[in-house]
């Protein structure tokens, strides 16, 4: 059977300087008789549950006036100390030198105390059903008790209401009930002037639930000086462990905190923000002041991703926050999650500052085997995708940072600002940028290569590479189709480049006319220099590579359209089966067209073999 909340009885009394003094003896002595039979009827059931606080039981180990056996006398006794308080008031008024008003002052101390330690039993003893998972948000609207106290029908039905009501789950039950208690006690405390005991005991008990829940939470408080000694991993391991709370902490503990002492000290605003801050701020500090101190660390690339999980955290939960700590008092705690995400937006954009540096400054002199992808735009579009994966939160932190691009740099780059297609959004742009620095960063390790082929193959590799990682990535949405478009046709550029100088001799060695009538020693000489040519770009080229195989069977598609058809009709007007019997003709046309697409086959797989093609030919090339 939950236990069934109590209602509010309590008001504000008249001030002594508004009562009316009494008109005549005979009315005044029928309000004395009144006031004497409130303090009588209080006396009764306050001194038969004072007894047994007379025996020295502690706090947590009394019978309890306000459990399910005793319903109808807690609200008797409730109702008594309403009727005493009217009486002290009367006597206060008429009679401030009358026993009975010793009397009465004994017996609401008597009162106090019990009710006191009834608050303090409560606390305890509906711990796990005051907690921040049982905490109702259906109380967080308004009071749990609003009624008259005068209504005692009013009062039934509606605790009968919320007995019987089967939505509400049991756990939310008992925990409205018990508020409904703690809140009736406290009014009652607060209304008599002894608000001080009752808010005592409440934050020493809801304190020490709040620091427990911190540190099962895992919310440690750790000074800037502590995390700044720590090694990275280290402090990794604390970040995650804050991302795991933070939520919890906000959206839980702190928002059910609220809800209890907004319920419980609904009589007066003053005492619920003394409470809760009391409780809650030393926690909040620690909470939120701990993504500042991480951002004053020192700054690393590697810090970045940590830093955006610490500025998404925080900015999220901010609406809670603002909403938890709206109290004056508690403005520290706001401010302090303001100033958290102030220093995290700073610690960002110096370190997207740094990595532009480093890109600047990368001073790697040596080249990358075979023309393949460099280690800086791994590690640079690897970055910047992981970037992209935030661009919501960038977007607020580079907002209002200012981009610098030199004027004819920008508009060939990021387009036209006429053009509706350009890149607009400063995430964009600023992502767009540090890929345009890497480019250019490219552009002159491209240089490195002694082979000109080479570079131009390197850099189609690299922004082949670039262009991958953008359309596998949430690149693709921040820089757009137009974007990718135009770096596609860029990579073809480099490829047509190398092409036409890494085969150029090839090319060259065959006439212009392939099938025109020449003489026999032009036949020969053509034939001499295209294997010349033919075996020193494949030679050359076997160690070189092409990581992306559609760019591989691209390059090896568009080398078989320049040279095959020419070579066909050259082979098949002089070197064919016809004229095979010419010595010459046997000894110097060494491959057939398939062949070359065999031999093609090899290349781009850095496999740097030393055998000679000549040796290679008499198998007829190696399919594939």
């Amino acid at each position: 059977m939950p236990r069934k909340g109590m209602t509010t009885i309590f008001y504000k009394s008249p001030s002594p300087t508004r009562m009316t003094p009494p008109a005549s003896p005979l009315h005044h002595t029928f309000s004395e008789s009144i006031m004497e039979e409130n303090i009588e009827v209080a006396e009764f059931i306050i001194t038969k549950w004072d007894s047994s606080l007379d025996n020295g039981s502690s706090y947590g180990n009394i019978a309890s006036l306000f459990s399910d056996n005793n319903r109808e006398e807690a609200k008797q006794y409730l109702s008594s100390i309403k009727g005493l308080q009217k009486a002290m008031q009367y006597l206060v008024s008429h009679q401030s030198s009358s026993e009975k008003l010793v009397r009465a002052q004994t017996l609401m101390q008597n009162a106090m105390k019990r009710l006191e330690k009834e608050f303090y039993h409560i606390l305890k003893s509906n711990r796990d059903y005051l907690d921040p998972e049982s905490v109702s948000t259906h109380s967080s609207s308004g009071p749990l008790v609003s009624r008259s106290s005068f209504s005692d029908f009013e009062e039934d039905e509606s605790e009968n209401e919320l007995r019987e009501n089967d939505t509400i789950p049991e756990v939310e039950r008992v925990s409205l009930a018990a508020m409904a208690d703690l809140r009736a006690i406290a009014e009652a405390m607060i209304s008599t002037g002894y608000a001080k005991e009752c808010i005592k005991i409440y934050k020493l008990i809801r304190k020490s639930i709040v620091d427990e829940a911190h540190y099962h939470l895992g919310v440690e408080r750790l000074t800037f000086q502590r995390i700044q000694k720590m090694d990275w991993e280290v402090l990794e391991v604390k970040i995650k462990n804050w991302l795991n709370a933070v939520k919890m902490a906000v959206k839980t503990l702190f928002f059910r905190e609220r809800i209890l002492c907004d319920q419980v000290f609904s009589v007066s605003p003053a005492i619920r923000e003394s409470c809760f801050t009391e409780i809650s701020k030393e926690g909040a500090f620690a909470l939120f002041g701990f993504p500042e101190n991480v951002a004053k660390c020192k700054k690393t690339p590697e810090k970045m991703f940590r830093i955006l999980d610490l500025y998404e955290a925080v900015s999220d939960l901010w609406p809670e926050i603002e909403s938890i700590f709206s109290f004056e008092s508690t403005s520290t705690v706001r401010a302090t999650a303001v100033n958290s995400l102030i220093r995290l937006g700073d610690a960002v954009r110096t370190m997207l500052t740094d990595f532009e540096t480093a890109i600047q400054k990368d001073s790697s002199k040596s080249t990358v085997p075979g023309g393949g992808v460099h280690p800086l735009t791994r590690y640079v579009m690897n970055y910047i995708s992981f970037l992209a994966d935030y661009s919501g939160i960038l977007s607020d932190i580079v907002a209002d940072w200012p981009l610098t691009i030199p004027l004819p740099l920008s508009e060939s780059y990021f387009g036209s600002p006429d053009n509706q297609e350009s890149i607009s959004s400063p995430i964009s742009c600023r992502l767009a940028s540090l890929i345009l620095v890497m480019l250019c960063k490219l552009d002159g390790k491209a240089a490195m290569y002694k082979d000109v082929a080479l570079s131009y193959l390197f850099l189609a590799n690299n922004l082949q590479y670039v262009v991958g990682k953008v359309r596998q990535s949430n690149l693709k949405f921040l820089l757009g189709d137009d974007w990718v478009t135009k770096h596609e046709l860029k990579v073809r550029q480099y490829v047509s480049n190398y092409e036409k100088i890494g085969w150029s001799k090839v090319l060259a060695s065959l006439p212009e006319n392939p099938t025109a009538e020449i003489p026999v020693d032009q036949v020969i000489n053509h034939f001499r220099k295209f294997n010349l040519a033919f075996e020193e770009a494949y030679m050359k080229q076997t160690s070189w590579v092409v990581p992306n195989s559609r760019l591989r069977d691209d390059i090896k598609i568009s080398l078989a359209r320049r040279i095959v058809p020419i070579y066909k009709e050259f082979y098949e007007t002089y070197g064919g089966v016809q004229l095979r019997k010419e010595m010459w003709v046997e000894s110097l046309v060494r491959y057939t067209p398939d062949d070359l697409g065999n031999y093609w086959s090899d290349l781009f797989y850095g496999s740097g073999s030393s055998e000679s093609v000549s040796s290679s030919s008499s198998r007829g090339g190696r399919s594939r």
